[in-house]
């Protein structure tokens, strides 16, 4: 299961993700991070069973946790299976099938947002 988590720097520097990690024993996987001195966002993957818990432990430390129960969001109707997605995304979440349909692995997306931008129908959307 996906998490984003957006943390303020400002109540002091402990490492968020590190901390949750020994607290808890759950393995955290980081897919996209941007941090600077001030804050920071990361999108993290985490066993769907341990969502809750680290997202409860993460709060607790001052972070906001948002879980992700889809990825980027695919407007069927508007979506004319161009491609245009494909070449852009870095995590391969979009491919044709033997139909030359669009098809889309959701559980791969990092939420970075190029297919949004390349998509001249625009039928792509994040979920945030």
């Amino acid at each position: 299961m996906k998490l984003l988590v957006n943390f303020s720097r400002g109540k002091g520097r402990k490492p968020i993700i590190a901390q949750v990690v020994r607290d808890t024993g759950v393995l955290i996987n980081v897919e996209r991070a941007v941090i600077d001195s001030s804050e920071g966002e990361a999108l993290i993957d985490v066993p769907d069973d341990q969502c809750r818990l680290v997202r409860d432990s993460m709060t607790s430390l001052g972070a906001q946790v948002r879980i992700l129960e889809h990825g980027i969001n695919k407007n069927e109707s508007e979506c004319v299976d161009c491609g245009a997605c494909i070449s852009v995304c870095p995590r391969e979440v979009f491919s044709f099938d033997p139909d030359w349909k669009m098809v889309l692995a959701e559980e791969r997306c990092i939420l970075c947002g190029k297919c949004v931008d390349a998509c001249p129908h625009r039928a792509l959307s994040l979920p945030l």
